[in-house]
């Protein structure tokens, strides 16, 4: 055997060539695929749509003692006697379902269970465990802004949940 012999390198076969080069045009293809699904999948946050921050309207669109439905945002403007805000939103705690209010009784009353709710979101009759979610409110300018893209969960309906001009 000669040096010249051992120093060659071995040749690569016209199959494993193509099978290398298949494979690995596969994955790339694959990591593309995969990355246009995550992109699909995150959510995309539009001003003025549910997950965002909504504004609701002036504060002067809002008397006292009044509930306004906001349906892109999916919750309820409630303007308490004494000029207070909160923003209630529509989903029952029991089941998820939406939960209208009824202008007669004057309550939040659940199709689904009937359970009701007070304005400012406490429970009035079960089978709901807690009070209606809240949104976080702010007043900046005279315009209501409602922040839609965390829910808060409480216990009981406190005066410190209430957003004053």
């Amino acid at each position: 055997m000669t040096t010249s012999e051992t120093l060659q390198k071995p040749e690569i076969k016209r199959r494993d060539f193509l099978k290398t080069a298949w494979a690995a045009l596969g994955g790339l293809a694959a990591l593309e695929i995969g990355g246009l699904a995550l992109a699909y999948m995150q959510p995309r946050l539009a001003d003025g749509e549910f997950g965002a921050v909504i504004t609701a309207g002036k504060e002067t669109d809002f008397p006292a003692g009044s509930v306004t439905h906001i349906p892109n945002g999916r919750f309820y403007i409630v303007r308490l006697a004494d000029g207070g805000f909160l923003a209630v939103y529509q989903r029952c705690t029991h089941l998820g379902c939406n939960v209208p209010w009824d202008q007669t009784a004057g309550a939040f009353i659940c199709p689904c269970h009937s359970s009701q709710f007070t304005t400012e979101g406490a429970v009035q009759n079960p089978p709901a465990p807690r009070p209606l979610d809240l949104f976080n409110v702010q007043i900046l300018d005279g315009l209501v802004n409602v922040d839609t893209s965390r829910p808060v969960q409480r216990q009981a309906f406190e005066t410190s949940q209430v957003v004053y001009p």
